[in-house]
């Protein structure tokens, strides 16, 4: 399976570089993006992710992975961090980090689950829960500059847990080419026609493209959502080479 090219070496990206927030801004109650500075930062694509590390007054160190929320620009990077349940790292950037605030980040990471202007389309995105923020990375990356058609169908407990909603809406209006369909497995809108539940073939097929216009299709969030869809979209006869996946732990939808 060809792996796409990175942006700087090996040891540049393996290296832990110091970060400073600028920036913080809160998207649900539990979720937050973080704007950091980070000098000397080699530039990335989006899909990718980043390690980050907290240090705290007695020398204890920790640190995880967040997808990166935007396309590159300069040395400065976004990431947008979803509250885990007693999670060390996550509770302190979606809650307690402020601009000022130092930490440390390392990558990019990852090759394969990338979009570029260069790659086309037609490019359909399938989000659970935070798994929506590297397929936002892509959205944004495209936007004014590729006419590659984008169709995201995002499934979230509730309405309140919608991450970037406004903006979304606001791109699904300003461009014909994005259309953007929200999936609800717990509580819906009073005015939502779908029954709350999780997504099922009826959902891939209505809003996405069928197997036989070819899109690329990026799928991310929890492992069990992750797993779901993918069985669904081979099952539909979508090309298993043209699924890239991306999963995590089990929160989420």
């Amino acid at each position: 399976m060809a792996r796409a090219a990175v942006p700087g070496g090996l040891k540049t990206r393996r290296s832990w570089r110091p970060a400073r927030v600028v920036e913080r801004r809160p998207e649900t109650a539990t979720a937050a993006t973080l704007a950091l500075d980070v000098p000397g930062w080699p530039g990335h694509e989006a899909g990718q992710h980043v390690d980050v590390r907290l240090t705290a007054d007695d020398g204890y160190q920790a640190a995880r992975s967040y997808s990166l929320a935007a396309p590159a620009d300069g040395e400065r990077i976004e990431i947008t961090v979803q509250e885990v349940a007693d999670g060390e790292v996550s509770s302190y950037l979606a809650d307690d980090a402020r601009s000022g605030d130092s930490v440390e980040v390392r990558g990019p990471v990852g090759g394969w689950f990338v979009w570029k202007q260069a790659d086309g389309g037609p490019v359909l995105l399938v989000a659970g829960g935070s798994g929506v923020v590297p397929l936002m990375a892509m959205i944004r990356s495209r936007n004014g500059v590729s006419p590659a058609p984008f169709r995201l169908i995002y499934s979230v407990r509730s309405p309140e847990d919608r991450i970037f909603d406004h903006e979304l809406r606001r791109r699904a209006i300003e461009d014909s080419g994005l259309d953007v369909s929200f999936i609800y497995t717990r509580t819906a809108p009073d005015d939502e026609a779908r029954p709350v539940g999780r997504i099922t073939v009826d959902d891939l097929v209505s809003p996405g493209w069928t197997p036989e216009s070819k899109p690329t299709v990026y799928v991310c969030g929890p492992t069990g959502f992750v797993e779901s869809v993918s069985d669904l979209l081979v099952g539909l006869g979508h090309d298993p080479g043209r699924i890239k996946t991306e999963r995590f732990g089990p929160s989420g939808p």
